[in-house]
């Protein structure tokens, strides 16, 4: 196997790309390297030799016409067809390293403890070490100054393990890149007016993002200028802790905020579960999204991102006889 030195690698890609931009975004987060941290892979090509390589394996290994590795790198030779998105590039026939094949996943939000909340940190820590991005949803912690049974005799709220989880993706280290966490809340939280002003301080909450999970109960409120019901546990029909609060209030809180910092985002979240494909399951329930929140998931599931390049599909593109391909666009 060949071995290049980064500047070697980087003056290939430049040429390949024709631009010092995408080369070093290439080069820096993707062209494989060896255990020495020597590079393997002067510029996409290789990368899409290894990727039709694996791929081709698994082709053989589970299907009865199998595509075979020229007509695989035919598709993702100069991302004209098939564009996986960044761990797949990375993980897919990485033998160097231990990776993640999938960008980012979702995990089970954290049980209202101790406990549970080091469970929730300790499995962002391994996802992050190997490339993935987590989302967790925060609504199952308990409110701030809600009783416990420990010798601090109350809880101290959300946000402070908002901080714990985002020191934790700032602090494990991924060649140059931090780790990517997304952390939403029910907008029925008692919390949720501090869950949506944290990052007011621009000191707070540094490695995360964050969204709010609007139901159709405080859309109808809010729209009818009434009170919504801010309660603990959220999903509950006799929740510990009840209270009514003008809906109006706190939209205008969370908009004053998306406009200072431009977070929190808004996840119409009655509506996601209404279209998920997963919740018409009885044993699946989506519970958060994705960091760049493209996709809402349950609990373990994650993103294996492709992207089909449309333009390929285009007969005589920029012309008046353009047209779309559909034959081309089924076979790819």
């Amino acid at each position: 196997m060949n071995i290049y030195t980064y500047e070697e690698s980087l003056a290939a890609s430049t040429e390949y790309f024709g631009n010092d931009l995408s080369a070093r975004a290439f080069v820096d987060k993707y062209a494989l390297r060896n255990k020495d941290n020597q590079f393997l892979e002067l510029t996409p090509t290789d990368m899409h030799k290894r990727l039709a390589k694996e791929l081709a394996r698994i082709e053989k290994n589970k299907f009865k016409k199998p595509l075979t590795e020229e007509e695989i790198f035919v598709l993702l030779d100069k991302f004209k067809s098939v564009i996986p998105q960044g761990s797949p590039m990375y993980g897919i026939g990485n033998k160097e390293q231990y990776v993640s094949t999938s960008n980012c996943f979702v995990v089970d939000s954290p049980f209202d403890s101790y406990g549970g909340i080091c469970q929730s940190d300790q499995e962002l820590v391994q996802i992050s070490k190997r490339r993935g991005g987590v989302g967790i949803d925060l609504s199952s912690l308990r409110p701030t100054n809600s009783r416990t049974n420990n010798s601090s005799r109350t809880s101290t709220g959300t946000t402070s393990w908002m901080e714990r989880y985002s020191n934790t993706i700032r602090e494990v280290g991924q060649s140059g890149r931090r780790g990517a966490l997304m952390l939403t809340m029910d907008v029925h939280h008692p919390d949720i007016l501090e869950f949506a002003t944290v990052k007011n301080d621009d000191k707070k909450v540094t490695g995360a993002n964050i969204s709010i999970r609007l139901s159709d109960e405080f859309l109808e409120a809010l729209n009818n200028n009434g009170k919504y019901e801010q309660r603990w546990p959220v999903d509950s029909k006799t929740p510990q802790i009840s209270q009514m609060v003008p809906a109006k209030q706190v939209w205008k809180t969370i908009i004053n905020s998306a406009w200072v910092r431009a977070e929190p985002g808004l996840l119409f979240w009655d509506t996601i579960i209404r279209e998920s494909p997963a919740d018409c399951y009885t044993n699946f329930k989506t519970i958060s999204t994705n960091p760049c929140a493209e996709i809402a998931l349950c609990a373990y599931d994650s993103c294996r991102l492709l992207a089909i390049n449309l333009f390929h599909a285009i007969s005589n593109p920029y012309t008046n006889k353009a047209k779309f391909d559909f034959d081309q666009f089924y076979q790819t």
